[in-house]
């Protein structure tokens, strides 16, 4: 694949830090969040608090444009795109998911209510319309966030951040952060792309397997 410069050595544990830490049990359901800055400002906050992979639906098939307030967090952050809220759901149970949806209805609960060191995925709507009908029925529990002033609700991106922070914070009282909880295949593939993401491009497109790296994140070939 050529030559390649090395990843810094201090950057490299650094990525593994933050790996050590992503949480593959925690997740978001985007249905049509379609402005740029709530979207890039909730991918944000998944990766500050840890979430390994993100889901979306789109009505128009497409996910919205980041911004600037992404801040690069969507290179940290997976992002899954899926046709429809049926077959987001459907991956989600299958995995044992509970999807959580913030809406405000009589039987919506708290969202500090819910034990989200259990796997969980917080489903948020449009910031128009909020969560639609279809995704209510395939939701598990509607959560809200009480309101004091006269607003009825959050930002959707602001509502995101609450939530998953509460999340955050079981999550750290369980020590969930204090062991990796990725599979070993996943990790090693992850940090690879992470540390070297334009080799990781090249090595995927010639479909071959990517080199072990070494203690340092130095590349070991073998002759």
């Amino acid at each position: 694949m050529g030559e390649t410069k090395p990843v810094l050595p201090r950057r490299y544990h650094r990525l593994r830090n933050v790996l050590n830490r992503r949480q593959t049990d925690l997740t978001v359901l985007l249905e049509d969040v379609n402005k740029p800055h709530n979207f890039s400002a909730i991918i944000r906050t998944c990766d500050a608090v840890g979430v390994f992979s993100a889901h979306a639906v789109y009505e128009q098939g497409k996910v919205p444009a980041f911004s600037e307030t992404a801040q690069g967090s969507q290179k940290w952050v997976n992002i899954h795109s899926h046709p429809d809220l049926q077959t987001a759901a459907t991956h989600l149970k299958r995995r044992d998911f509970t999807i959580y949806a913030a809406h405000l209805s009589e039987k919506a609960v708290d969202y500090c209510t819910p034990d989200y060191t259990r796997p969980s995925a917080i489903l948020f709507g449009a910031e128009k319309w909020g969560v639609s009908e279809e995704a209510m029925a395939l939701a598990d529990q509607a959560i809200y966030i009480p309101m004091l002033g006269m607003v009825q609700s959050l930002n959707v991106s602001v509502a995101a951040a609450v939530i998953l922070f509460e999340a955050q914070r079981q999550r750290l009282a369980a020590g969930y952060y204090d062991q990796v909880r990725l599979d070993s295949e996943t990790y090693h593939r992850t940090l690879f792309q992470w540390a070297y993401p334009e080799l990781a491009a090249a090595y995927d497109k010639a479909g071959k397997p990517y080199p072990r790296l070494g203690d340092d994140g130095q590349i070991i070939t073998h002759n």
